[in-house]
């Protein structure tokens, strides 16, 4: 159906005096192959596996947190299994923390944040006020440049078209959307994060029971067991690091008098999950804090020079000892997946972007078949590689 229909018998004339006659017989017989039907069929999956991925975010997105924290808090649930504790309270008690833990984290910063929002009119007001002596050549460039197109518009006797403004959705209603979509996508995180962490083993075993050699169970398990642990390890590196580099930014803006210091740890523990964007954001953040709290330029700088320089140490020191090259991330990789996640999930994709990068990477890793992938993902030897796949 997909392969375009031609007909051998027709008679068909070169585009020029030079050019070869067609041969439309060979034409047909090289469409009617096996690789070519397979490659039109590949693209259309490609195309639909897309589509389903943005259309579904709603249904996919809650999923994808759920199997995060899950590789994050199995070892958890494990370790509670040998004093004794059966997984399903295990898991009733992981998810009881982990809901206090956010609970009392988000409570003990609504106080500060609130009271950011409520001076965010004088803040806005302030930053215009100190930026606008650096800006003021732009705005000259960009006041005569206007001045131009209005008198040329004039000289041609035409009237400027009339623009339509079409007001999109704030900030927030971006990153959680609606009140009711961000309640009850968190609530299906948490009954999902609690039956797959109280399940245990059962989905490995249904997996086992279904194969049907003794050799491919064997492998299932030792791959299922791998990738789990280096996926968890991942995982549980990822986090301590976030959080690490947060207590340290929140020292530092505590030494250097910024007020709210804890506010500005959390959101460098939340936004270092994603590369480069997250840093990005984080300066900006701290510049205007900074430019509103302090009286000169140079104490304003200061804040976002200190994060950077706290941030530059734990990408090129820390996190490369921590990590190792096993589970480094190749930077254009890296930067293709975090757009890729972010075009087909916004925000929410973005913070997921580079947990389910490592991931598949990992999977690949252990999966023959796919060791090239792995390979292309990551920063490792071959040699190394190899002998992984083993």
């Amino acid at each position: 159906v997909l392969t375009p229909d031609v007909d051998p018998t027709a008679e068909a004339s070169p585009a020029g005096e030079a050019a070869a006659t067609p041969d439309l017989a060979q034409t047909a017989s090289s469409l009617d192959t096996v690789r070519a039907q397979s490659a039109a069929l590949t693209v259309l999956a490609v195309l639909a596996v897309l589509y389903t991925l943005h259309f579904a975010s709603g249904f996919l997105l809650p999923i994808a947190f759920a199997l995060l924290l899950n590789f994050l808090f199995s070892p958890v649930v494990r370790a509670l299994a040998r004093f004794r504790v059966r997984p399903p309270l295990g898991a009733g008690l992981v998810v009881l923390a982990l809901v206090g833990v956010v609970g009392g984290g988000v409570y003990e910063l609504s106080g500060p944040v609130q009271s950011w929002t409520a001076r965010a009119p004088e803040t806005v007001g302030a930053v215009q006020g100190r930026l606008r002596e650096l800006l003021r050549p732009i705005e000259r460039v960009s006041r005569t440049a206007e001045q131009v197109e209005s008198a040329a518009a004039r000289v041609g006797g035409s009237e400027p078209p009339r623009e339509v403004v079409v007001r999109g959705p704030g900030l927030v209603s971006r990153i959680f959307g609606t009140t009711q979509r961000f309640a009850t996508g968190m609530l299906e995180v948490l009954v999902l994060l609690y039956f797959l962490l109280a399940g245990g083993d059962l989905f490995l075993q249904k997996l086992v029971k279904v194969l049907p050699g003794s050799g491919e169970k064997r492998k299932a398990v030792e791959i299922a067991r791998a990738t789990e642990s280096a996926i968890s390890t991942y995982l549980v590196t990822a986090v301590a690091v976030s959080v690490s580099e947060g207590i340290v930014v929140a020292l530092a803006m505590w030494l250097l008098g910024m007020p709210n210091p804890a506010l500005w740890g959390a959101l460098v523990a939340l936004l270092e999950l994603i590369p480069y964007l997250g840093a990005l954001a984080m300066t900006v953040i701290l510049f205007v804090a900074a430019i509103t709290t302090f009286d000169t330029l140079g104490q304003a700088l200061l804040p976002p020079a200190a994060f950077l320089l706290i941030n530059g140490i734990q990408a090129n020191f820390v996190s490369p000892v921590l990590f190792g090259h096993r589970l480094a991330l190749n930077p254009v990789a890296l930067f293709v997946g975090l757009a890729f996640w972010f075009w087909i999930w916004g925000i929410p994709g973005a913070f997921i972007a580079v947990p389910l990068l490592a991931t598949f990477k990992i999977f690949c890793d252990h999966i023959e078949s796919l060791a090239s992938v792995g390979e292309f993902l990551g920063m490792r030897d071959p040699e190394e590689r190899r002998a992984t796949v083993r």
